[in-house]
């Protein structure tokens, strides 16, 4: 079962993403969420500068679940 947190991350990238069914959100080492989408969307979630990215990351560690997991983009 994916944790509050994992099911935010990939409700704002599924927002954000051109090919919904390509965005996977995976627990790593407890703490430790890994984004993957499809190549073509990576820069979307990335964003200009890494914006998005850390807005994303802003809004994970801003929530009551996502406070203690960090976020990364994986090719």
């Amino acid at each position: 079962m994916a944790s509050k947190a994992a099911e935010l991350v990939e409700y704002v990238a599924k927002a954000l993403v051109g090919d919904r069914e390509a965005v996977r959100v995976r627990e790593q080492d407890g703490n430790l969420l890994e984004l993957e989408t499809a190549p073509d969307d990576r820069g979307r979630v990335i964003g200009r500068q890494g914006r998005v990215a850390k807005a994303m990351r802003l809004v994970l560690a801003a929530s009551r679940s996502g406070a203690d997991y960090s976020l990364e983009i994986v090719d």
